[in-house]
């Protein structure tokens, strides 16, 4: 197993385990990471869906290439499901962005953790 997907997994278990503490109903996409057709994770309570791509880099920007971006908001288009991209900062914990709020580039759509915490969308915000 490679290690970067070892740590994906765990943080997409972590988010699971927050959001059934809240009392939300979780789906963890088979493959997640790799085919990339669906969100990571879905949650659901009373009648509430939320969808979220996980990430879980040190570094100081993440990023989703052109396609997995068009897939994402696809699935949000066709779902109605809000969709983020959810980052655990280490020793910061989770933030949550909106599709609409990544800057598209050439070959990406990103954002830094810098516009990520003056954003400040965390767990409580969201849920």
């Amino acid at each position: 197993m490679l290690y970067g997907y070892g740590k994906g997994a765990r943080s997409e278990r972590e988010l699971l385990n927050i959001f059934y503490e809240k009392g939300y109903s979780v789906i963890r996409s088979a493959g997640s990471g790799v085919n990339s057709i669906a969100p990571d994770i879905v949650v659901i309570k009373n009648g509430t869906c939320i969808s979220f791509e996980c990430k879980a880099w040190k570094k100081s920007r993440i990023s989703i290439d052109l396609e997995g971006y068009d897939k994402l908001s696809t699935w949000e288009k066709n779902t109605c499901f809000p969709t983020y991209v959810a980052w655990r900062m280490n020793a910061k914990g989770w933030f949550f962005i909106k599709l609409d709020e990544l800057k598209k580039g050439e070959r990406d759509y990103s954002i830094t953790m810098k516009r990520a915490r003056e954003i400040n969308r965390l767990i409580d915000k969201i849920c």
